[in-house]
Parts: C-alpha cells; structure tokens; sequence
C-alpha cells in the first residue's frame, strides 16, 4: 500500500506543478530565478529524456501502464524495504505522471531549467529519485 501512497503523491505533486506552469505562463516563457543558472520554462515534450523517440506518445503510455500493471501483480513479492518501497512509488509516480499528460494532450509539460541540462518536471524527477534508491538497494543487497 506504502507504494501506491507514494506513487499518488509524486502524481498530484507533478499535475499541480505542471498546472501552475500552464495557468501562468505562455508556451516557451522563460522565468530567471537565477539568471544564468536556473530558470522557469515552460515547454512541451513529445518525446522521453532529451526528446528521444519523439511522437512515440503510444508507447509510452504503454509502458507507463504496464508497470502499473506490474506493481499491481508483483507488489506481494517486493524486498520488504521501505527503500524498495519508496523507490518503486517514486518510479511509478512519475511514469503515471508523464503518461496522464501523453494520453490527454500528447506531449509533457517541462518547466525546470538549468541551462546546462535539458528541461524536466517533477514526474522526471521521481523516475531518476526511484531509480536510484532501487538501484542503491540493490548496491547494498546484491549478495542476499
């Protein structure tokens, strides 16, 4: 249950991010908050990171389902690990996150900009947050 909890946080945490961005700002609007350095973008993203696979809108909802799916079967049989726990709900989050956005309007809404890295959102945050901690445990449990 600990995984959903947190997977339906990361999701309402992206949505209401990527809400306030569409409500507030024109499409490509540029906000410094550190001129330079960090700024506020709003974009639009057909594809994953880096725009890779663009227009693939159908696949990665699929994907996204899928480990929806997944997490549903196999849940019983996750590490008992608040690491685990946690890691896969920030990965699903995420991944549900983006999907919403792919299956409704077609692309995904990315704001933070760092000048040095291409434009993300929090549903990217919580796929890379999830998989370092899934890939932490397994780091420190490999031999059991």
């Amino acid at each position: 249950m600990a995984v959903f909890i947190i997977a339906i946080i990361v999701l309402l945490a992206d949505q209401a991010s990527k809400y306030a961005v569409v409500q507030h700002m024109m499409l490509h609007e540029s906000i410094p908050v550190i001129p330079g350095f960090f700024h506020i973008t709003y974009i639009l993203n057909k594809g994953a990171a880096f725009g890779f696979l663009e227009n693939k809108r159908w696949l990665f909802v699929a994907v996204a389902a899928c480990l929806f799916v997944l997490c549903v079967i196999f849940r019983r049989y996750l590490p008992q690990s608040n690491l685990v726990y946690t890691g896969v709900g920030f990965l699903l989050g995420g991944a549900l996150g983006n999907a919403v956005e792919r299956f409704f309007f077609g692309a995904v809404t990315d704001f933070f900009d760092f000048r040095i890295w291409p434009v993300f959102n929090v549903a990217d945050i919580g796929i890379v947050v999830g998989v370092f901690l899934l890939l932490v445990y397994c780091w420190t449990h490999g031999s059991d």
